[in-house]
């Protein structure tokens, strides 16, 4: 029996349940990116997935696999980002009810989104207590199932498909690079790619201003995250009880960028191969390109592209 919450035979039944909905992202490279990087490297474009980033994958892989009944009641998450919406697309796409706990400081354009897809939106004082306490006064209201961000194991299965499509995409990899925050991709894709090719070294980047997965990793314990400070706003959550063992046991190290180095690394992404991304999926080049992640072929996961365009149009 494993210990971790999810296995590569986790991951394979995700890739089958998911593969009639999600996009099979491509994989792109840039000739410039390599000289300055002195390796290949292979941009995995997860921010061309639905919703615009990998975490329709867990949220579409957990909601599928309710039981009818269960489904019908509906599901909740507490979230003012990507997985928000993916898990409004992923109730939508089964025909069921969402309610998406948002802090009330959430950009007009992540509500935007939400609503579009047809989800109840509660907003919430700022805070992971207020957002908690929300989500579980729907359940008690309505018994709809949590679907947790990334320390649900079929969410943490569903994202460790990225991880399946880049092997079969891309022979003779040494190294796998993912961002870190909650710790739900980089978990499911250390996973599968240790099973997969157990020579592989899985890295992950991480801002310096939300580095609680660094900080554990050095410590050998979980430590929380308490005021992370960061461009990097998908990245601000603390590990959870189900990744982090994986992220201990699994994951070969952890670099820990400044904001200054995602921002180059997301510039050049933009003006070298005319990808539009967060800042979150620009940690995994920006720890690439401070030259502490080995291999000479490495894949990068570009983890989303979901951008508040508000203030340049206003």
């Amino acid at each position: 029996m494993s210990p971790y919450a999810a296995t590569l035979r986790d991951i394979r039944a995700a890739a089958t349940r998911i593969a009639p909905y999600a996009h099979q992202t491509p994989i792109l490279t840039s000739s410039a990116i390599d000289d300055m990087a002195g390796r290949e490297l292979f941009f995995k474009c997860e921010n061309l997935q639905k919703i615009g980033a990998f975490k329709f994958r867990g949220a579409l892989n957990a909601i599928l696999a309710l039981s009818d009944e269960t489904a019908a009641r509906g599901v909740v998450t507490h979230s003012s980002g990507n997985h928000a919406q993916a898990v409004a697309l992923a109730a939508h796409m089964r025909g069921i009810p969402a309610t998406i706990v948002m802090p009330s400081t959430s950009p007009a354009v992540k509500q935007r989104a939400v609503a579009g897809y047809g989800a109840r939106i509660v907003l919430c004082e700022p805070t992971l207590a207020a957002r908690e306490i929300d989500a579980a006064k729907v359940i008690d209201e309505t018994g709809a199932t949590l679907i947790h961000a990334y320390n649900e194991p079929r969410v943490i299965a569903g994202q460790g498909t990225v991880a399946l499509e880049i092997l079969a995409q891309v022979p003779d990899l040494d190294t796998l690079v993912t961002p870190v925050g909650g710790g739900g991709l980089l978990s499911g894709t250390a996973i599968a790619a240790k099973a997969l090719q157990p020579d592989i070294q899985v890295f992950a980047g991480e801002p310096s201003g939300a580095d609680d997965a660094a900080r554990s990793k050095d410590a050998g314990r979980l430590i929380l995250q308490t005021e992370p400070n960061t461009i990097a706003d998908g990245l601000l959550t603390s590990l959870g009880s189900n990744t982090w063992p994986i992220v201990r046991d699994l994951v070969d190290g952890i670099v820990v960028v400044e904001d200054a180095q995602i921002r180059q690394a997301m510039r050049l992404i933009w003006e070298r191969m005319k990808l539009v991304i967060e800042p979150s999926a620009a940690v995994g080049l920006a720890a690439v390109l401070s030259g502490h992640v080995p291999g000479s072929r490495v894949a990068l996961v570009l983890t989303g592209g979901n951008l508040d365009l508000d203030p340049m149009f206003r």
